[in-house]
């Protein structure tokens, strides 16, 4: 990573200040060089090469879903989408499916991560759709497997309902301390989080924010990861000892 204003390497663990700017995380050595650099990012983004943002989507997908809280994740998809960044999700039905949909219809790229080794299996063993993603990963890892992968794979985490394949992860998120978004009101998994934090007494460094519309929720995750968390946004990334700490 390089800082744009002056060209020097930084580090998410080194870096002084970050921002967003379309789609994109910029790291800078010095809160100067931000501010420096947000009075015209059109320029200074040009001077550097960043990837952009993986925003991933984990929910329910099958059971009772209400039409309600199918447009919420859908509207989460298009909120990905217009800010930029790149929609992740389990390539499955329900919540995954809209919010995948949302994204690609309002201009956005969406993967999808398949529990199967091939388009067959993920069509014929998975019963799971296809039709929403620009791109689809096969890990043949199974269900379990992928939701590793979905993790991994994501800088921010959002979750909308859910049963246990979101419960497995929420807790690969929060136990590699990924900054995660809970879209309240959405049922399952996502209405009992606050619960389960308590009863996982544990810190790990993860960021868990909450909120009802999906719009702000995406904004106040983009807005948390470019003020605090980009320092460390898992566990995988160096310490301010320069050391990795691993989940346990």
């Amino acid at each position: 990573m390089v800082d744009p204003v002056c060209g020097k390497q930084v580090r998410e663990y080194t870096a002084e200040a970050a921002t967003f700017f379309e789609g994109r995380i910029y790291y800078f050595c010095s809160g100067e060089h931000k501010a420096e650099f947000l009075t015209h990012p059109e320029d200074y983004s040009n001077q550097v090469s960043m990837g952009k943002v993986k925003f991933g989507v984990m929910g329910a997908a099958s059971g009772d879903l209400p039409q309600d809280i199918r447009n919420r994740a859908y509207e989460l998809g298009a909120a990905v989408a217009r800010k930029c960044m790149v929609m992740v999700t389990g390539a499955a039905p329900g919540f995954p499916w809209e919010s995948a949909n949302g994204a690609q219809e309002h201009g956005g790229l969406s993967i999808g991560i398949s529990p199967a080794l091939s388009l067959d299996e993920h069509l014929d063993v998975y019963d799971s759709p296809t039709d929403v993603f620009d791109v689809m990963i096969y890990t043949g890892s199974g269900l379990m497997g992928r939701e590793v992968v979905n993790i991994r794979s994501s800088d921010l985490i959002a979750i909308i309902g859910g049963h246990s394949g979101t419960l497995g992860e929420f807790a690969i998120a929060y136990d590699e301390g990924k900054l995660i978004g809970v879209l309240e009101g959405s049922s399952g998994i996502a209405d009992i989080i606050p619960d389960l934090v308590t009863a996982i007494d544990k810190e790990t460094g993860s960021t868990i924010i909450y909120d009802s519309d999906p719009h702000a929720l995406v904004e106040r995750m983009v807005d948390t990861y470019v003020t605090k968390h980009f320092r460390r946004p898992s566990i995988f990334v160096r310490n301010n000892r320069g050391k990795h700490t691993l989940p346990g």
